[in-house]
């Protein structure tokens, strides 16, 4: 728990969660003042509400109870100030909630965004560090306990508020009931105190456990097909189950400390406002008060017990709080974002692509590429080869600025990706996976991504990338939802359908890291004679195996422990190089 830095026993924690609320007003100072003005209200009418049933019980009720009658105007007077006070009330209440959630809400919207927004500029090195299940978390559950003590804020203001206005009419009223009064406060307070101290630990704990949980639930979602194939569903139950079960020992623990504390918590009020009843009337016999001072004293503290609690409520809040603030903390404060420089290429047609001493290595410092520097001609068609782990889809990554080198840079066009204003790169290239992703979509917008396009440039991407004869199957078309990551299409077809997405883009550098291995080897050749005879103003890389894509390039670059250790063409390096001839005869007797 203390990997966070908010152990739940932290003295300071208390003043860490203040300062999120203050952070919290700075950025919606508005909302905060029209809550903390309806609490206030609520406070002074509260108080009022108090000295009116008082006054009335002395000027109507006494009087009519000891003559036997009253007047019209006096029951009217009282009435109408009644029902005055219970407006004032109500307005109050409306302020202080409206803006109280308007505040909260306006602020958990603002950090969904931010938290999505951040991600977005992240390099996929720092997503692969951190489990999607807790990245939900972090942009949901986490957000949402950030600012759960929001919504108590305003309100614990308006009761300090009405604590202050409370005591000064209790000290007017009489000294013994107002020190009657003070000293029940502080009791119900200190009660406060010792359960928020209790019950702050297993809080805090559950908040870190709903993030294990949602992490894990979202791995066994995923991985359903290896899941099943593999038969590991007991295993994986039982892998959820522990976590599951850790979430609700914690929230058990919270129950039970809540079981401890809930009914003190629910009974010293009662006693308080017995024992102001008991001196009040000692002091109503000695004639130091009236009927309705007595009246206003009960009244009053009664009303004072639930705000008082809200306290509590508030600084129990505070440790969740403060869990969900450093968990979102953590991705906005990510200082691994790439930097971008402000160069825009206005260049057309085929991009041209250098590395120049490229080296790579993971943030463990294992390296995968050592000192590459290559050229590709623009409007060339470029094979990667090399066995599996040899740094050929980390030199695909590098090329569309996916990560950065360690070492060394990559030239779009004579220009430095990383002097590039921001999404120049991702306008000039694009990169198709072997493991494509597909929205739960229409095919339409699945291919658009939501830009605008005509369907015949719609239809020429896809007559490019081979798919069309598919689409055209489907009942409704482009118009046909696909299902959550393409399920209702085959390997094949999600690959071709990736490639005209890509397509579709018209790019400059078209990288295709092994993006054809599901599809037929007839449709396949289709695909990249068509890539070569259209009229596509684009530089292609294909990271390939079979013998037949690599025919069609116009260079092969050989890959090997992450250096470049061969170019040239197939016959060259079938002729010259042993580690392409092995690797090209070894994947054909696979093949076969």
């Amino acid at each position: 728990m203390s990997s966070l830095g908010t152990d739940a026993d932290d003295p300071r924690i208390v003043r860490r969660g203040l300062a999120v609320l203050r952070r919290a007003i700075r950025e919606r100072p508005r909302a905060f003042a029209v809550a903390l003005a309806g609490a206030t209200l609520y406070a002074a009418a509260t108080v009022g509400s108090s000295l009116v049933l008082g006054a009335i019980t002395d000027r109507v009720i006494v009087p009519a109870a000891e003559t036997g009658a009253t007047t019209v105007a006096a029951v009217t007077a009282g009435a109408l100030v009644v029902v005055g006070m219970a407006l004032a009330k109500v307005l109050g209440i409306l302020g202080r909630r409206l803006g109280a959630y308007h505040m909260q809400r306006r602020l958990e919207a603002d950090y969904r965004l931010r938290v999505t927004q951040r991600y977005t500029r992240l390099p996929l090195a720092w997503h692969r560090q951190h489990p999607t299940g807790v990245l939900l978390a972090n942009a949901n559950a986490d957000i949402e306990s950030a600012f759960s003590s929001i919504a108590p804020l305003p309100l614990s203001a308006g009761v300090l508020v009405l604590l202050g206005i409370a005591a000064v009419v209790l000290v007017a009223i009489d000294g013994w009931l107002a020190l009657v009064a003070l000293l029940c406060a502080p009791l119900i307070a200190l009660v406060n105190m010792r359960f928020n101290a209790h019950v702050r630990r297993p809080a805090t704990a559950a908040q870190q456990a709903r993030g294990d949980v949602s992490a894990v639930a979202h791995e066994s979602f995923e991985g359903g097909l290896v899941v099943k194939t593999l038969g590991r569903e007991d295993a994986e139950t039982e892998r959820f189950t522990v976590r599951s079960e850790g979430l609700r020992d914690e929230l058990i623990e919270v129950g039970r400390v809540r079981a401890v504390f809930d009914p003190m918590l629910e009974s010293l009020p009662t006693l308080a406002v017995l024992a102001l009843l008991v001196t009040g009337a000692f002091r109503l016999q000695a004639g130091a008060v009236t009927s309705g001072d007595l009246i206003v004293v009960t009244y009053l503290f009664g009303l004072l017990t639930m705000p008082l609690r809200v306290i509590g409520y508030l600084l129990g809040d505070l440790p969740r709080s403060v869990v969900g603030w450093d968990r979102v903390q953590r991705v906005l404060d990510a200082d691994t974002e790439m930097a971008t420089g402000e160069t825009i290429l206005r260049a057309s047609g085929p991009a041209e692509v250098a590395t120049r001493n490229l080296d790579f290595a993971h943030a463990d410092g294992e390296r995968i590429l050592h000192d590459v520097s290559l050229g590709v001609r623009p409007g060339t068609v470029t094979a990667l080869v090399g066995p599996t782990g040899s740094g050929k889809s980390t030199l695909a990554a590098l090329l569309v600025r996916l990560a950065d080198p360690s070492a060394g840079g990559v030239e779009l066009d004579g220009v430095d990706l990383r002097e590039l204003a921001a999404l120049q790169p991702s306008a000039h290239t694009a990169i198709v996976f072997q493991d494509t992703f597909l929205f739960d979509d229409s095919v339409r917008e699945n291919l658009t991504l939501g830009e605008p396009r005509s369907d015949a440039e719609i239809h020429a991407a896809c007559e490019l990338a081979q798919v069309g004869d598919v689409i055209a199957a489907l009942p409704d078309g482009l118009e046909t939802s696909l299902g959550e990551g393409g399920t209702s299409l085959s390997g094949g077809q999600r690959q071709r359908l990736a490639l005209a997405r890509a397509l579709l883009r018209r790019p400059r550098l078209l990288i295709l890291d092994d993006a054809t291995s599901s599809v037929d080897p007839a449709v396949e050749a289709r695909i990249l004679d068509g890539l070569r005879e259209a009229n596509l103003p684009a530089t292609v890389i294909v990271i390939a195996y079979r013998r037949a894509t690599i025919g069609l390039a116009d260079e092969i670059l050989v890959v090997e422990r992450g250096r470049v250790i061969g170019r040239g063409t197939h016959e060259e390096l079938l002729a010259r190089l042993d580690v392409y001839a092995e690797l090209i005869t070894a994947y054909e007797a696979t093949a076969a």
